[in-house]
């Protein structure tokens, strides 16, 4: 709930508009976690609410509790936070010199399959809710004890299969939360006639689309793409590449395109060369992931000079192209990793 409908509830609730701003604050700004906390409200409004019958008290503030906490060497910290049906999640903080990025997840598990990613192993659960989004961030403001600079919804899950809430959940960080649409990243493996919606909802929604849209592509041709995506088959590059063509016209952002180097498999400056032609005279970027393993696949992480060789090569044939440096190698830091080597063996850890 935004500042208005927190005003709206409040005077439902028999109590001036300005209760609503102050719990506002208590959510948002504090990270409250139990109405009891919000020592600001009259205690006897307080007492009122909780005492109510139990599908309407009011004593959850719609947060998630935290079953695991991983931190790598570099800082990056994961954790694995438990939703209120019982089902985890995961989310990890990244810092960086004068920054923190936040990776959220969208759904619970996924449905797209790639062979690379370990959410896609035990398929998808179902969808998050907007509280669900929104916590992830205040989870790791709380426990790395700094305000995140970015979000990007690369965790669990296929965003653009819970578009509705994503883009609800972005509203929410930019309007109560004080982010700027540009320090957030949608991505996406691609799901057919969702971008030119995405891009209209984006207007009608957030007033413009400003975030930055990343797709994932990991190949530069469809077959090669439909072995590592099996989902792939029913999105032909040509389709994918004509629906990104159509979001850039509509909102007049450009394009980020992800691309897993996976060794021996797509990284070979053949594959470069490809995958420029492939964007000639698209108004993109390119971003070279360095695959980070997962025990239930065999693929190689990429040499440091197969990587350099890599984006060499784009470079050379003028395409905009940066490296992503990895982080959380020793803390399961690849999107589902975690999640799947702790599942079923946990207790949530203590409030602090």
């Amino acid at each position: 709930m935004g500042l208005p409908a927190l005003e709206a509830w409040a005077k439902d609730h028999g109590q001036a508009a300005f209760r609503g701003r102050q719990l506002h604050d208590w959510l948002y700004a504090k990270g409250a976690r139990q109405l009891a906390e919000v020592s600001v409200l009259p205690k006897l409004f307080r007492e009122q609410l909780s005492a109510q019958p139990p599908e309407g008290a009011f004593d959850w503030m719609g947060r998630s509790r935290e079953l695991h906490r991983s931190i790598a060497s570099d800082g990056t910290t994961k954790l694995l936070l438990a939703t209120r049906d019982g089902l985890s999640i995961e989310t990890v903080g990244i810092p960086a010199e004068g920054r923190l990025t936040v990776c959220v997840s969208s759904q619970v598990g996924c449905s797209m399959a790639c062979r690379f990613c370990a959410t896609g192993k035990g398929g998808l659960q179902r969808s998050l809710a907007v509280h669900e989004i929104v916590d992830q961030v205040l989870s790791v403001r709380e426990v790395m004890e700094q305000r995140p600079s970015h979000v990007v919804f690369m965790g669990m899950g296929e965003p653009l299969l819970n578009i509705e809430v994503v883009l609800a959940a972005i509203h929410c960080l930019c309007t109560d939360l004080g982010m700027a649409q540009r320090q957030i990243t949608v991505s996406t493996v691609g799901v057919p006639r969702t971008l030119p919606r995405l891009a209209e909802l984006a207007h009608e929604r957030l007033g413009r689309a400003q975030f930055t849209l990343a797709v994932s592509l990991h190949a530069p041709d469809q077959r090669l793409r439909e072995e590592l995506i099996p989902t792939a088959h029913a999105y032909p590059l040509e389709a994918l590449l004509e629906d990104c063509r159509r979001y850039v016209a509509v909102t007049g952002r450009r394009v980020s395109f992800e691309y897993i180097l996976l060794g021996g498999l797509n990284d070979q400056p053949r594959h470069a060369a490809a995958l420029a032609q492939l964007l000639r005279g698209f108004q993109s970027h390119v971003n070279l992931i360095p695959y980070n393993p997962i025990a239930e696949e065999e693929f190689q992480r990429p040499t440091p000079a197969a990587v350099e060789g890599f984006r060499r090569a784009l470079q050379e044939r003028h395409v905009a192209v940066s490296v992503r440096a990895s982080r959380g190698l020793d803390a399961d830091a690849a999107c589902g990793q975690l999640r799947r080597r702790l599942e079923g063996s946990l207790e949530p850890v203590p409030a602090r």
